[in-house]
């Protein structure tokens, strides 16, 4: 795969030439509106790109993903079905990205030998040579997270292809081919910045032709030559192979199953909770992921070094470097740009459904690998615990009072804070039936009431629901303050004020529904009330201008949770008071 995702213009035309339906209009087209050749890779949108890149550093993550996938499945099913290598090009500029180091760390600890990295050793960025900022022994980096390091002139063929079979034989640890290059080389600008990103003039290209010997006229030409040296070393029959030995195996069956990952909502033991008994959403959490992980075992991720905090340490052993067979759990280590960028080549690569955990204000450490698995439709579930500003006593560095709208904001990211347990089960069920996409899970660390019907909760899967009923108002809440919001309503009940709770466990969901259902839950006229332990912008969609948004549009502070709770307007009383007031009553 291509880490170094601005190079698309070599992966498309490898592509085309190795034989996919990618044909010489389309690389005429690059870049261009309806293409299939787009200015970086998309997975998805063009036939054999494995993974989104384009960002430097995701495409180095996705593939020790994939190799690590590779390396349970084939330990689970025997390297008759599953024994391959996963290859990535990558650049300076993906070694320079802190999740390069954090990815490689990893890789190198777990030993991951299929993982191949080919370093496009050029010593030019955008800005110019690679010395006014980066002067580090790459080498000598990855010598030190534990990889097999190999150095070669990267225009010598008889030794890139003596390195790479030294690469491949090499299986106790992940290999980096380093391979010294000379950017532009056979033009006038070669060794230079200016033919990292700006395209060769036409004269420019016609003198390169000629030096290389090739028809300085022809554009868009392919020797007949090269189409035979591709067509003579295509894979057609390794894959007929590979597909007669899958025929032939005794449990074919259950690998199609989990490749498809199909059927992961069936015979589950799900969890049960007391009515009324007060349960943090992290544990119910911790309760449903251990269920799921049980009945299916292609249910395989971890925490960024919070497993007992996360509620992701559900009683299984961690992967170590000698053995991924039984376990269910990767300790990511404080690692959280890398574990979404590892999680997202697992989900790639298929045969395992990849979760991660974290605290939610740490979302901010792996955003960018999240954007990337929304825009792949990848479906990673996110576990974020800690969800607002009352974890308390940590104070305003751990408390995530702007995150949930960042979050939101990401399109194609499913954002569920579900009210309490039985809540939390069925978001459980929503992330996992949903495989166009990411979901995140938004937990709390405080206790909360379960539900005393908890047949109520499975509104979650239409984004929203009727509660409890009332006539003169709506609190629309999620989360943690569903039970605030049911509080506020008994105490607006005293004065005569009849007000109902919706809880909005996902607002995205909520606004796929028709327009008949979102008004038997907000009806039209009905004053609209939002309640939110976090900044009220964009809840304006649902209150409409004339609504009040609760919210708490500050940074919080460090205290026990029931003192903020109390200096910060949350509490029934004061939650209460303001909805009277904003009635006139």
């Amino acid at each position: 795969m291509l880490s170094a995702g601005h190079g698309s213009a070599l992966l498309y035309s490898l592509l085309h030439l190795a034989g996919y339906d990618l044909p010489m209009e389309e690389l005429r087209a690059f870049r261009q509106w309806g293409s299939r050749t787009p200015g970086h890779p998309e997975h998805g949108h063009t036939v054999g790109v494995e993974t989104t890149t384009g960002p430097l550093g995701q495409g180095f993550a996705n593939a020790v993903g994939m190799a690590l996938a590779e390396r349970w499945l084939s330990e689970r099913f025997g390297t008759e079905l599953v024994d391959h290598r996963t290859w990535v090009l990558v650049g300076d500029g993906c070694l320079m990205e802190g999740i390069s180091s954090e990815a490689g760390s990893l890789a190198g600890h777990l030993g991951l030998g299929k993982r191949i990295a080919l370093y496009d050793d050029n010593h030019i960025t955008i800005d110019g040579n690679t010395e006014v900022a980066f002067i580090e022994d790459v080498q000598a980096r990855f010598e030190a997270f534990g990889w097999h390091v190999i150095a070669t002139d990267g225009h010598d063929e008889d030794l890139i292809e003596a390195a790479l079979e030294a690469a491949v034989a090499e299986t106790g640890r992940p290999t980096l081919v380093a391979l010294r290059t000379t950017i532009g080389k056979g033009s006038d600008l070669e060794d230079s910045s200016k033919c990292h990103g700006s395209p060769f003039s036409p004269d420019a290209v016609r003198v390169i032709k000629e030096r290389m010997g090739l028809d300085p006229d022809a554009t868009f030409a392919v020797p007949d030559e090269a189409r035979a040296t591709f067509a003579e070393h295509g894979g057609a029959d390794a894959r007929a192979a590979w597909e007669a030995r899958l025929a032939a195996h005794p449990r074919r069956d259950e690998f199609l199953a989990l490749m498809s990952g199909e059927g992961l909502l069936e015979d589950v033991d799900w969890p049960a909770f007391e009515a009324g008994s007060r349960i943090a959403t992290r544990k119910s959490s911790a309760a449903a992921l251990k269920a799921l992980v049980t009945a299916h075992p292609q249910i395989l991720g971890g925490s960024a070094d919070l497993a007992g905090s996360n509620g992701t340490n559900i009683g299984f052993p961690f992967l170590t470097p000698s053995d991924f067979s039984g376990t269910r759990t990767v300790a990511f280590g404080v690692r959280e740009h890398g574990m979404g960028g590892i999680a997202n080549g697992m989900s790639l690569h298929g045969g395992v459904l990849p979760y991660v955990a974290t605290f939610l204000v740490f979302h901010d450490y792996l955003r960018p690998a999240v954007r990337m698995a929304a825009q792949m439709g990848q479906g990673v579930v996110y576990v974020y615990t800690h969800d607002s500003f009352l974890l308390g006593e940590d104070g305003p560095t751990h408390q995530p009072v702007e995150t949930l709208l960042a979050m939101r904001a990401t399109p194609g990211l499913r954002v569920v804070r579900p009210a309490e347990a039985t809540e939390t089960v069925e978001a459980w069920r929503h992330a996992i039936a949903r495989r166009d996409g990411p979901t995140a899970l938004i937990l709390s660390r405080q206790g909360l009431p379960t539900l005393e019907d908890g047949s109520l909760a499975s509104g979650l899967h239409r984004g929203g629901y009727v509660l409890d009923e009332g006539d003169d108002v709506a609190l629309i809440a999620t989360g943690s303050e569903v039970a605030l919001a049911r509080g506020a309503r008994a105490l607006l009940a005293e004065q005569g004020i009849s007000a109902r709770v919706v809880s909005m466990p996902v607002r995205e969901v909520f606004s796929e529904q028709d327009a008949d259902y979102q008004a038997a839950v907000l009806p039209a006229g009905m004053p609209r009330v939002s309640i939110e332990a976090g900044v009220t912008l964009g809840w304006e969609r649902w209150i409409g201008a004339d609504g009040l948004a609760i919210g708490l549009d500050r940074w919080g502070a460090s205290a026990p949770d029931k003192v903020l709770a109390e200096q910060l307007g949350f509490t029934p009383g004061a939650v209460a008071a303001q909805v009277a007031a904003h009635l006139g009553r």
